[in-house]
């Protein structure tokens, strides 16, 4: 009481809350010309952790030991930036931050609520980045997705992972903490756990009131709600809202509403879906392909679909589709025949004899995914001289191939074999109408060092510098934006058995990708033997829909070097002939 009436300030401190006391610390403590055990005795009635305590100690006794230090101290007196980040982690509010962090790893959601009650009981401030990590882990617990080893993944948990998620939720609008993405997502998840995606959908369209923009994974809740409560009106509700938004639907989520138009009997719909499954994922996984099969073998398909049709209107339709498909509905009458089945390197179906096409590309948007390609690389490789490699592509190009040195010399080996590429690098040549070298992109130190004190390494180093056909990127750059540049710049070959499915590749943001990289990548294959080039397929593996009603549809299941891939093939038996009545 002595030390109050003497500086009114403490007086202040020692009514004061403690978390108002850590709070404001750097502004008080520096008056504090008390023993160590004053804040020891003003704090002990509340429940700190060790940590904090210690903290509150050293603090107390810096104040001692600096009692003569002005108030206002210099720059150079100033704490340095590491112990400032220390002193940051030490706060009760960043202890929390890291025990829930580890707590989410682990999916300890008993463990995860009892910190967050005792930080609530404590005073220590929330962010929303702590209640993002409880939502995190209730709505988990709630849809039975935790990833623990099955002890506590049971009903209670879940349970209490529900009453618990959306207590924290209304606590958070409570302490006016505001809300993100993955606030109203997880809040989605769990409406959705509760079996009420109506909930969740109504969260989703709120998120626009505070200027949110939902993502794929926002709609999700909602849209696979539906699907399982198999109401396909509301799916296509949540399906129109997410086109609206922007966002598109990729496998998982077409899948979906796929099953459900499938299982209400919506023909339309299933037609539908089937031309957006062609256009966005080309490819069918086998949970996907079995919802294609099942519709096929379905009574209700073998119910759909025209006897006659104007056979110009169809070819007009694939026409104007770019081929591989007319979008004219479903044609032909009966049952389908669907089996499983390969295409020959020709592209001749298997099981019923068909041709399948190649699907042209649009001369414009090449140009425009080359213009786009073009600005991602210089941004990305700005500081390590892309505007040089460009200057000299104009000037040594076109080429006929371009190799991913990288790559290819790797192919089946344990380290980087030169005679490898050098294999491919003359196979190229005599395979180019130019009979010129194709552009071999390596690393500047798979070119200078190590590699060029081999005399044989550099005679061929030596053979394709002088043919203008060698470049080797900087150090610190990444060659895959050089080799990918090249070959869309020049529109040649690529030669690379990378699957292009990385950050880098994502960055471009096209379903236009996929096709130019079925049509441009060779890749090869390394025996002991022989090596072996698997140039472009002259077809497009993509779901195509003929002229006469059938359709294939192409799997992930091989990949046409080790293993064929698997199709489905759908015909009628009165495809051919209801359209050829047409004709004549």
């Amino acid at each position: 009481m002595v030390l109050a009436k003497s500086f009114p300030v403490l007086s202040f401190i020692t009514k004061s809350e403690i978390p108002f006391l850590l709070k404001h610390q750097k502004r008080f403590l520096p008056l504090l010309c008390c023993p160590s055990s004053f804040i020891t005795r003003t704090v002990k009635n509340y429940s700190f952790n060790l940590h904090s305590m210690k903290r509150i100690n050293r603090l107390s006794t810096s104040a001692i030991l600096n009692s003569s230090a002005p108030l206002h101290q210099t720059s150079g007196e100033k704490l340095s930036r590491k112990a400032k980040k220390k002193e940051h982690m030490e706060l009760p509010e960043s202890l929390l931050k890291y025990k829930l962090d580890m707590c989410s790893r682990h999916g300890k959601l008993v463990e995860a609520l009892q910190l967050y009650d005792e930080a609530r009981e404590n005073g220590v401030p929330l962010s929303q980045y702590h209640y993002n990590v409880m939502l995190y882990l209730c709505s988990s617990a709630g849809s039975g997705s935790l990833g623990q080893d099955g002890s506590e993944n049971d009903e209670n948990l879940k349970d209490l992972g529900m009453r618990r998620g959306f207590e924290i939720f209304q606590q958070m609008a409570i302490d006016n903490v505001a809300p993100n993405e993955a606030t109203f997502t997880n809040a989605a998840r769990l409406a959705t756990a509760r079996e009420d995606p109506e909930m969740a959908f109504d969260l989703v369209k709120k998120m626009k009131n505070f200027g949110i923009p939902p993502r794929l994974r926002s709609y999700g809740p909602a849209l696979f709600g539906f699907c399982t409560k198999g109401n396909a009106d509301k799916a296509y509700e949540v399906d129109e809202h997410m086109v609206d938004s922007g966002v598109l639907a990729e496998e998982s989520e077409l899948s979906a509403l796929l099953k459900v138009s499938v299982d209400a009997k919506k023909a339309d719909k299933v037609y539908e879906l089937l031309h957006r499954i062609r256009a966005t994922v080309r490819q069918v996984s086998e949970s996907s392909a079995q919802i294609v099969e099942d519709w096929f073998k379905s009574n209700f398909a073998a119910s759909v679909g025209v006897e006659s049709w104007d056979v110009n209107k169809i070819k007009e339709g694939v026409v104007k589709g770019g081929g591989g498909w007319h979008g004219q509905g479903w044609l032909g009458s009966g049952n389908w025949r669907i089996r499983r089945t390969q295409m020959d390197k020709k592209g001749v179906c298997q099981s019923c004899g068909e041709k399948l096409v190649c699907i042209d590309i649009d001369p414009k948007e090449t140009e425009n995914f080359a213009s786009s390609l073009t600005k991602l690389a210089c941004e990305k490789e700005a500081k390590t001289g892309f505007a040089k490699f460009q200057a000299w592509l104009q000037k040594h190009g076109p080429f006929d191939a371009v190799i991913d040195g990288a790559n290819v010399g790797l192919v089946n080996q344990h380290h980087f074999n030169f005679f490898q590429v050098n294999f491919v690098m003359n196979k190229l040549r005599e395979m180019s109408p130019s009979k010129r070298f194709p552009l071999l992109i390596l690393h500047k130190r798979r070119v200078h060092g190590k590699p060029d004190k081999d005399p044989r390494h550099k005679k061929l180093l030596e053979t394709w510098e002088k043919s203008g056909a060698l470049y080797a990127t900087p150090l610190g750059s990444d060659d895959d934006w050089y080799w990918l540049y090249a070959a869309v710049h020049c529109n040649c070959l690529l030669v690379t058995n990378d699957e292009m499915r990385d950050h880098l590749f994502q960055l471009l943001g096209s379903s236009f990708f996929p096709r130019w990289k079925e049509k441009h990548q060779v890749r090869i294959s390394v025996s002991k033997r022989s090596i072996q080039l698997h140039m472009p397929p002259p077809y497009s593996i993509v779901i195509q829909e003929s002229e006469t009603g059938s359709w294939h549809v192409p799997t992930v299941t091989g990949d046409d070097l080790e293993t064929p891939r698997q199709w489905l093939c759908a015909t009628r038996s009165k495809n051919v002939s209801s359209s050829l009545s047409n004709i004549f």
